[in-house]
């Protein structure tokens, strides 16, 4: 049986972001709670892969990344609780997302000096990182093009002999 019907939560909330949600609610002519309602499902959207128990190891990078530095922050999340969080079950090396990465994403959320010397250690650039006014941009960057991007190139040239061999087959 599917639960159509919605359930009335109790939340706490300091009073500056009770106002904050109250000025809001009333610039958008709606309802505060509409306001949080909003909030909780761009929440969720944003950690949707969180859901599925069967995502693990690099297919969780996306998620991090977006989830941004105030969702690193807020559940105080270090590289040892990433790397639980990520890499717990993952047994493939191709699919585990490394510890300099992980302790990289840590830092990002808590001292974005210490980051961008980190990502540029591990990108091994110059120093122009470190005097970037978005690292949060490099941090995706690196982390997209490391375990994301990855995937597609490395799934197109396993296809390409593929796509060859049918090309020459329908001649």
């Amino acid at each position: 049986m599917i639960e159509s019907r919605k359930q009335a939560v109790s939340i706490r909330m300091s009073p500056t972001d009770l106002r904050k949600v109250k000025d809001l609610a009333r610039r958008l002519s709606a309802r505060d709670s509409d306001v949080i309602r909003f909030a909780v499902k761009a929440m969720l959207g944003r950690l949707a892969p969180l859901f599925d128990q069967q995502s693990r190891g690099r297919a969780l990078v996306p998620a991090m990344v977006e989830a941004g530095t105030e969702f690193l922050r807020f559940f105080e999340l270090d590289s040892t609780r990433l790397d639980a969080l990520i890499n717990e079950e993952v047994s493939d090396p191709e699919k585990r997302v490394s510890m300099e990465d992980l302790a990289l994403l840590a830092l990002a959320g808590v001292k974005e000096p210490y980051a961008a010397l980190k990502l540029s250690e591990l990108n091994q650039t110059d120093e122009r990182l470190l005097r970037s006014t978005d690292l949060a941009s490099s941090i995706r960057q690196y982390l997209y093009e490391k375990y994301v991007y990855r995937l597609s190139v490395e799934s197109e040239q396993s296809a390409a002999p593929l796509r060859f061999a049918l090309r020459g087959t329908q001649s």
